[in-house]
């Protein structure tokens, strides 16, 4: 226990001076770390930081994949907002007393823009397609029957025709079990360098002044911003309440510490029966400028199905309530594990 206080004290000491600076809104960029995946871990809310599993724990708290069986694969794909979709692809082992070791990769989809120039500002008859891709290695490691422990480190990349950002970052977490019951998590994510874009559409050919028109020009590049990546520290405590046999129920909350948004609380609950057919819900809470949340009430479901002996297939499903737009988040994720 004594173990695991100075862990959670040295994650929470490691983003004091960033942490719940409303003031600095607007000036991070790679907002794509903060666009979570998996249909099980958005409809409670994103709140299972101290008691999720598998794949899906590698976003949330990568000490959470420490305790899969075997191996596994994910696949979960999510339709966003403003015709954005997200997908994202997982797959992982378990090395025994080496550790849990996974790769994962998270790409956005925007679709197709009209290219505009000084001389066409409604388009020039050209598309572009922006790339947004995240893609991490995890490893993480049970240290104790109650401690798991895990990190992930990620390469973060943005392009814009031929103008791109490449940053680099990781997240660290922690898992302590009480009992079977009773578990609590920290995790610490997007700890990395800063990001600035660059490239040849930076660059541009004007006139010289003071000369004839025509007759001279020059090669200018505009010099971008560089910008920092959106860091955050998050506190979670979860409970799992069996009923009987065949029925229990897991609640948790956690507590994010955010660098430059409001502070926020996460709830989330999951109702399971016989280990196969789950319900979920969840709902996501500013702790200032409460009407100011994008996202909010979360849903969903799944069927965890034994295919024979060794191999377990899940497939899950999650609505996600988004305030500012006329259609919400719909996510479905598919796991394959094989022990």
């Amino acid at each position: 226990m004594k173990k695991l206080i100075i862990i959670i004290v040295l994650l929470a000491c490691a983003i004091p001076n960033y942490a719940g600076d409303k003031s600095r809104k607007g000036t991070t960029g790679a907002d794509q770390l903060l666009v979570p995946v998996g249909a099980r871990g958005i409809a409670t809310g994103e709140a299972f930081l101290s008691n999720i599993t598998g794949l899906e724990a590698i976003y949330y708290n990568p000490a959470g994949f420490a305790h899969t069986n075997g191996s596994e694969a994910m696949f979960s794909y999510m339709s966003y907002v403003a015709d954005i979709n997200v997908s994202y692809f997982a797959i992982g082992t378990n090395l025994g007393d080496l550790g849990s070791f996974a790769f994962s990769v998270k790409t956005f989809d925007i679709g197709d823009i009209p290219v505009t120039t000084f001389d066409a500002p409604d388009g020039n008859g050209d598309l572009y397609s922006p790339g947004f891709l995240t893609a991490g290695l995890t490893y993480s490691k049970i240290i104790t029957d109650r401690v798991s422990v895990g990190v992930n480190a990620k390469v973060i990349s943005e392009s814009i025709l031929d103008v791109s950002a490449v940053g680099f970052a990781v997240d660290f977490g922690v898992q302590y079990r009480f009992s079977n019951n009773l578990s609590l998590g920290a995790a610490v994510k997007n700890i990395g360098t800063n990001m600035v874009y660059s490239g040849s559409n930076l660059q541009f050919r004007t006139g010289i002044p003071g000369t004839v028109p025509g007759s001279r020009t020059g090669m200018f590049e505009v010099v971008a911003e560089p910008f920092q990546i959106p860091s955050y520290f998050e506190l979670a405590i979860g409970y799992k309440y069996d009923f009987n046999e065949q029925n229990m129920l897991q609640i948790a909350s956690t507590f994010r510490n955010n660098n430059v948004l409001e502070d926020q609380m996460k709830f989330g609950l999951e109702y399971g029966f016989n280990q196969m057919f789950f319900v979920r819900a969840g709902y996501d809470l500013l702790l200032e400028n409460t009407n100011q949340n994008t996202f909010g009430f979360t849903a969903g479901a799944g069927i965890n199905y034994q295919m024979s002996e060794g191999i377990n297939f899940v497939l899950d499903y999650a609505f996600r309530e988004v305030k500012e737009f006329p259609t919400a988040n719909h996510i479905f994720t598919v796991k394959l594990g094989i022990e």
